[in-house]
């Protein structure tokens, strides 16, 4: 060990003698510690800088899933897709037994038709970027990022939760068009609906980039995105069909046909009033907002309560009858109504929100009986009158407490502030703006489209189809096969006589 270290020493002597050598090591040295001093240099100024980011903007360059609002999120888009149950019990039990599987074929077509379309092109139109009247880019759901903007929930799930509000407004069209329209008007009705009609129209108040949106039009969970609209398309269905064969209106001395199963409807109004809660308190996207949804659940409550009793109260005023059909429709449009407002009133406000909007329901069924236009299941003016009522009511009962929801709770730096609270007429004239917007815009498209289907004839069914009944004549089943046809009057058993006293002139056709 000893030799070595004598012999290393040795080596080093002499070659440190030679300058060429001495040179090099210099060199080789120099550049070493010129690199080290460059790189402690380095860490020294942007290492700071680094960590940083790394702990404080992390959230902002790449988005962070919620777990909890994305759960929070998914179980209120739950809670929104059965109200498909609801909405095929209202309409089967008010309607007439002779159509009733043909509103349950529907509603699962519906539905079905409204997934695809809404996942190929639907959620890209309304809520990805591109211009102030439709989204341009995310088809398919392709090229998007982890999570829906800033909310923190992943966009598939918000995806599900939207879902479940465009086939909303896809079921609610179906109830003025009972009765008569042919399943292959149905289907083609479905696609120009959700596919284009509600994700574009919709785009306006709820995109990115939405024109509405940008003028301060707000629309809480969809007083006019989703209810307006569907109850616009609605209306133009039923005035493209006309009434149903033997449909006698009020002023020519007749009346609707009583419902054939008013336990199955009222059920299926409960059940909406239901879903509800997962249709206002879900649209704050927040478990963390524990105030906004506590709010909004209780106002959403109130509305229908309100709303319910006021149109008991008017049914008997009326008739001396404490009618369950319009008491149904009463807090439905309550329901309706508080929808859009619901995050920024207070209690006093979500109580006469929901009272008004039974009267103007009930004057909307009034008009449309007086129109002679056939709106079996009352959804114009439940859907579409309300709506307007509730979307214009922010201007009115906004209490300027509350701003725009967040992942964690209300944003109040920006406030929405109603005229009865001392806000003036700014917000009532947006909101005026965006209601009248996008109804007169559903409107006209969707009696282009109604007509066309009409003109192509497959939006209504042939007379003999009509009389045989849609059931039978559509799906060859009956929803009651136990029960034997009563005679030539009924060709769907005896709980098919709901239309018999009403067709009582012999010059129309009796159903």
């Amino acid at each position: 060990m000893t030799t070595l270290l004598r012999t290393a020493w040795t080596r080093l002597r002499t070659n440190m003698r030679d300058p060429l050598i001495r040179r090099n090591v210099a060199c080789y040295m120099g550049g070493k510690l010129l690199g080290l001093a460059l790189v402690l240099t380095a860490m020294w100024v942007f290492l700071p800088t680094v960590i940083h980011a790394a702990v404080h903007g992390a959230s902002a360059d790449t988005p962070t899933i919620n777990a909890v609002n994305t759960v929070w999120t998914l179980v209120a888009a739950f809670l929104v897709f059965c109200m498909q149950v609801g909405f095929v019990m209202l309409e089967a039990g008010f309607a007439r037994s002779r159509e009733s599987v043909n509103i349950l074929v529907e509603g699962i077509a519906d539905t079905c038709i409204c997934g695809i379309l809404f996942w190929a092109w639907g959620f890209a139109f309304m809520f990805e970027p591109g211009t102030p009247l439709i989204g341009t880019q995310g088809f398919f759901l392709m090229g998007l990022g982890p999570t829906y903007m800033t909310t923190g929930i992943p966009v598939l799930a918000f995806w599900v939760f939207q879902f479940a509000f465009a086939d909303t407004a896809s079921t609610i069209t179906s109830g003025a068009m009972i009765g008569r329209c042919g399943f292959w008007g149905d289907i083609l009705y479905s696609i120009g609906v959700t596919g284009f009609i509600y994700p574009i129209i919709g785009h306006w108040s709820w995109g990115p980039d939405g024109w509405l949106a940008a003028k301060s039009f707000h629309d809480f969970a969809g007083s006019t995105v989703v209810h307006s609209i569907g109850g616009a398309i609605s209306l133009a269905g039923a005035i493209a069909l006309g009434p149903r064969l033997g449909r006698i209106f009020k002023r020519d001395g007749g009346g609707p046909p009583p419902a054939h199963d008013l336990i199955v409807g009222a059920v299926g109004g409960l059940i909406l009033w239901f879903g509800w809660y997962g249709f206002n308190p879900g649209s704050t996207l927040s478990a963390l907002d524990t105030v906004g949804i506590g709010r909004v659940s209780f106002n959403t409550t109130l509305a229908a309560c309100s709303a319910g009793l006021a149109a008991l109260f008017y049914s008997y005023a009326r008739t001396k009858k404490w009618d369950l059909g319009l008491t149904v429709n009463g807090f439905l449009a309550g329901l309706v109504a508080i929808t859009c407002p619901c995050y920024w009133v207070d209690p006093i406000g979500a109580f006469f929100i929901g009272i008004a909007a039974t009267f103007v329901m009930i004057w909307g069924i009034d008009a449309l009986e007086y129109l002679r236009i056939d709106d079996p299941i009352g959804a114009v003016p439940v859907h579409l009158v309300a709506g307007i009522w509730g979307t214009l009511s922010l201007g009115l009962f906004a209490t300027g407490a509350y701003g725009a929801p967040t992942p964690t709770g209300a944003d109040t730096s920006s406030v929405v502030k109603g005229l009865f609270y001392g806000g003036g007429l700014t917000q009532l004239g947006a909101q005026a703006l965006g209601s009248f917007s996008t109804v007169a815009a559903t409107l006209v498209v969707s009696l282009v489209l109604m007509f066309a289907l009409k003109y192509a004839r497959v939006l209504r069914v042939s007379k003999a189809g009509e009389l045989e009944g849609l059931d039978l004549h559509e799906h060859g089943a009956s929803a009651y096969p136990e029960y034997a046809p009563a005679g030539p009057g009924s060709q769907n058993g005896s709980h098919d006589v709901a239309a018999l006293p009403i067709a009582t002139d012999v010059s129309v056709a009796k159903d």
